[in-house]
């Protein structure tokens, strides 16, 4: 299968997003990898670097509808998922969605709300379906959650629980730009971002058919090997109390198709793999206290297991081509 035209695509939706967020193509990327692979995607990073505008650009040119919830202590779970209202002239309880029903969820600064608000979002992550009152109701597709944390302020907020963690396919920051980046930010933005200028690109029903498409890429045997090595290897671990669960070994399968997708190919390298476990590892172990105590951080225990695990290299691309 050809997987030249979504790379184009791919190519085309960072230009378009580039027009008001400069030199962010790798969170672009890897937002929609997250897209395709049927992932979330958790942005932690100091305010004023572009995160949500990264997030209000890529819904104009996907062409999906959106809603930013602005998550604070006094957020219900009912604001998030909907609620049943009495309905007068007939007398009977009527569903009222929440904004949890769209394609897009901006949840703005998540770690602001109560754990009990964080986890009304569990159920619609893992199986795109809220329940109300003992009623499931479809999320319909694409559904995608993009939320936002600032790492530096810890009053009045709730540290992510490990379970609403592991729903989160990436965790990544946008970084300061260099100084080239911000002098064009400034020239092209400066007076503010206009979204409405933006080309939609896509639609959810083409988002759909390249999720499915992006199913057709192959992995070679080795490759899966590869991943099923990194992710045993993190709970054999002496420095992590709690190594990376299935779901993750599941995780980082899907995005590595939608990566390579992404990339043009129909088949996933190692190196696909690696550079993605940076992302997908992280945030989804536990260091055990002795570590926590030494200083030492969870991404770093990450590179010792890329480091110890090996993988054949991609000078050898085309062997897994025909392996897959």
């Amino acid at each position: 299968m050809d997987f030249t035209p979504i790379r184009r695509l791919a190519e085309e939706i960072g230009a378009e997003c580039g027009k008001v967020i400069i030199g962010k193509g790798e969170q672009i990327r890897l937002v929609l990898t997250s897209l395709f692979a049927g992932g979330h995607v958790l942005i932690d990073d100091i305010p004023g670097v572009g995160k949500t505008t990264l997030v209000k650009a890529l819904a104009a040119v996907l062409g999906c509808g959106m809603v930013r919830v602005q998550f604070t202590p006094d957020l219900l779970p009912s604001d998030i998922v909907g609620m049943n209202i009495y309905h007068q002239k007939t007398g009977e309880m009527v569903f009222s969605p929440g904004p949890v029903m769209t394609n897009i969820l901006l949840a703005d600064e998540i770690n602001r709300a109560i754990p009990r608000t964080q986890s009304a979002l569990l159920e619609a992550m893992e199986e795109r379906q809220v329940s109300v009152d003992g009623v499931t109701y479809p999320l319909a597709p694409p559904f995608i959650v993009l939320a936002t944390q600032n790492p530096v302020e810890t009053e009045t907020t709730f540290p992510l629980p490990a379970a609403q963690l592991d729903r989160f396919l990436f965790k990544l920051s946008m970084g300061y730009p260099t100084e080239a980046e911000e002098t064009a930010m400034l020239r092209a933005v400066g007076d503010g971002a206009s979204f409405q200028g933006l080309r939609p690109l896509l639609s959810p029903e083409r988002i759909n058919a390249i999720a499915d498409e992006v199913r057709q890429v192959r992995l070679a045997d080795p490759v899966v090997t590869y991943i099923v090595e990194l992710v045993q290897a993190t709970r054999e671990q002496p420095d992590l109390a709690c190594g990376a669960s299935p779901r993750v070994s599941r995780d980082l399968f899907r995005a590595s198709k939608a990566y390579a997708a992404l990339a043009g190919r129909d088949f996933v390298t190692p190196d696909d793999v690696k550079y993605l476990a940076r992302y997908v590892l992280p945030h989804r172990v536990l260091l055990s206290h002795q570590a926590a105590l030494a200083g030492r951080e969870a991404a770093a225990v990450v590179e010792d297991v890329l480091s110890q695990v090996p993988c054949r290299e991609t000078g050898d691309a085309l062997a897994y081509e025909r392996e897959a």
